[in-house]
């Protein structure tokens, strides 16, 4: 998958699904859609203030619109 698929689209187990139409989204996912690096994004699922994380077992998902207003609201990372 190159870099224009991974910014729009993303595989499910029954369809392609557009990012912008999921309400999770993988570590990685979240990676591709904002530009941060993986490891600033478990930094920031770290911070007290982190409302955006959804533990599924051992996988860390991202709550997709929480994450964009969590970004919205800093000055800096």
């Amino acid at each position: 998958m190159d870099n224009k698929e991974t910014a729009e689209h993303f595989r499910s187990r029954s369809s392609e699904v557009p990012l912008w139409h999921r309400q999770n989204i993988s570590v990685e996912e979240a990676s591709g859609y904002t530009g941060l690096g993986r490891d600033t994004i478990y930094s920031l699922t770290q911070e007290d203030d982190c409302d955006f994380v959804l533990k599924v077992g051992h996988r860390t998902m991202i709550k997709r619109k929480k994450f964009e207003n969590y970004l919205e609201n800093l000055s800096s990372i």
